[in-house]
């Protein structure tokens, strides 16, 4: 059961409900399991270093990180992130190693089924 959001922040809470919503249109539970990352207070959601992106993506990957992502690291290959939100230094890197930086519901937009996505946290 996925548990109500607390948050206050009025985009964290349209983007949950968007979620949930299209897991059910499509049937496709990885936004499901996005959305009930997103529910957790905020010092326990994910922060995902741009290492760790690097180390688990092949070139060309599509991956969601339902949290946010910071600069540590290096980038040495293309590939598809989205994020609830991206540091300074991440986006400087991200952009450095011509990979692409998308919003979830961006991402959910382009691929409503999720299809080929991979969950990093």
């Amino acid at each position: 059961m996925l548990r109500k959001a607390k948050s206050t922040n009025p985009e964290l809470i349209t983007l949950i409900s968007f979620l949930k919503k299209k897991s059910r249109e499509e049937k496709a539970d990885i936004w499901l399991d996005v959305a009930e990352g997103l529910v957790e207070p905020k010092r326990k959601r994910l922060e995902v270093n741009v290492s760790r992106l690097n180390r688990y993506t092949q070139k060309g990957e599509t991956v969601v990180v339902p949290g946010k992502v910071l600069g540590s690291g290096t980038i040495r290959h293309p590939f598809t992130v989205a994020a609830f939100a991206f540091s300074e230094k991440a986006k400087d890197k991200l952009k450095a190693a011509k990979a692409k930086r998308l919003s979830i519901l961006e991402l959910v937009e382009k691929n409503p089924k999720g299809t080929n996505v991979k969950i990093i946290g």
